[in-house]
């Protein structure tokens, strides 16, 4: 008989917790039944802000993972803990929702491939959340349609400084943040790949890192990554969690029949234009202004008014709600989400490749060789 709620341990109820906590409370096919949040006082205050109970509050991990009533666990811990909690809720035979990245060790990240194999009824979520970003679908629908022929050149940005203040400090230590990839500049990359899975896959990645400049990260911050397609296309990705004058979300997308634009720093109306031999006769369009496209004769190519773009890093302004409803309807089907640990691998595996190939300075091949990777991590 199924149940008419699924059960939920949350883990982490900072800053992006909190707001997705606050997404599952406003459904009615969930059950908050456990909260881990080692800050007690913030933790038992988002339960009161959301009307739940400060019982719910635990002091250990294995009081959720062992807890029989919990179907899935919600990771929105500090990235370290990712890889560990996710195995440990995966061999107790729960669904898991995990925070990018996925791991911040190899070891940790094969594991999760190979339980999820082994599982196949268990539901897994990286939370790369631009992937329900409106604009985002709008652009990987378009580039599917070939509205812009084949892509030869893709450049997605992610730059921005992020937040070191008070308890985020952590992301300083290379030991709990991980790599500056994983940090943020994944989503950037998790941009370029489902953007361009209906025409290429990812075979090659060469990079360079640069140690901080301006605040003390113990990993380097500054990435410029650069990725090769099947289908000849090369992609760049500029990545900076250092420094930053706002949020650096630019896309550049180019191809035998058109090209896209996106700059996050500029006037919403203008921030996005495109062109394409296809639907608009080589006209450069700017669809999130109305007036334009309709003085252009280009009205019915505009976008809905309540498209959203990546313009910044505030997880209150992003698809949380999406993301949220995503992972539990695809526990209710039982169907497997195209950001499971398997089926988004390939951008784990590109942020891996990225610091081998920053470390030896020469192009990685994709995939992976896993035995090669693991001995290089194991030796790194």
């Amino acid at each position: 008989m199924k149940k008419d709620k699924i059960g939920i341990g949350f883990v982490g109820a900072g800053w992006m917790g909190s707001v997705q906590l606050k997404r599952l409370t406003e459904r009615n096919d969930i059950q908050i039944l456990a909260l881990l949040e080692p800050n007690k006082q913030r933790g038992a205050e988002v339960l009161k802000n959301l009307g739940l109970s400060e019982s719910l509050l635990v002091s250990e991990y294995d009081q959720i993972v062992n807890n029989p009533q919990i179907d899935a666990v919600w990771l929105v811990s500090p990235n370290s803990f990712h890889g560990p909690q996710s195995i440990a809720a995966m061999k107790a035979g729960k669904h898991v929702f995990s925070e990018k990245p996925c791991a911040t060790t190899f070891d940790d990240f094969l594991q999760q491939i190979e339980l999820e194999k082994a599982n196949p009824n268990l539901i897994t979520f990286v939370d790369y959340i631009l992937y329900f970003d409106s604009m985002e679908q709008h652009l990987r629908e378009m580039i599917a349609a070939r509205e812009f022929g084949d892509i030869t050149q893709i450049q997605i940005n992610y730059r921005h400084p992020v937040n070191i203040a008070g308890d985020k400090a952590w992301k300083l230590n290379k030991s709990i943040m991980g790599d500056a990839i994983g940090m943020g500049i994944n989503h950037s990359i998790s941009v370029m790949v489902y953007a361009m899975e209906s025409q290429a896959k990812p075979i090659s990645v060469f990079a360079k890192s640069l140690a901080a400049k301006v605040r003390g990260f113990e990993a380097d911050p500054i990435w410029n990554i650069m990725i090769g397609f099947d289908n000849g296309a090369t992609g760049f990705c500029f990545g900076n969690i250092d420094n930053g004058n706002g949020y650096d979300a630019y896309h550049n997308i180019y191809g035998t029949e058109g090209a896209f634009t996106f700059d996050s720093q500029i006037e919403h109306q203008w921030k996005v234009k495109y062109w394409s031999k296809k639907s608009t006769d080589s006209k450069w369009i700017w669809p999130l202004n109305k007036e334009k496209c309709r003085q252009d004769g280009l009205y019915k190519l505009a976008w809905p008014d309540d498209t959203t773009t990546p313009d910044s890093g505030n997880v209150v302004e992003h698809q949380t709600g999406a993301c949220v409803g995503h992972f539990i309807e695809c526990i209710k089907s039982a169907t497997m989400s195209p950001l499971s640990f398997m089926n988004s691998s390939v951008i784990a595996q590109i942020g891996w490749a990225a610091q081998m190939s920053a470390c030896l300075g020469s192009e990685i091949k994709l995939p992976l060789n896993f035995d090669v990777a693991r001995k290089f991590f194991e030796e790194k």
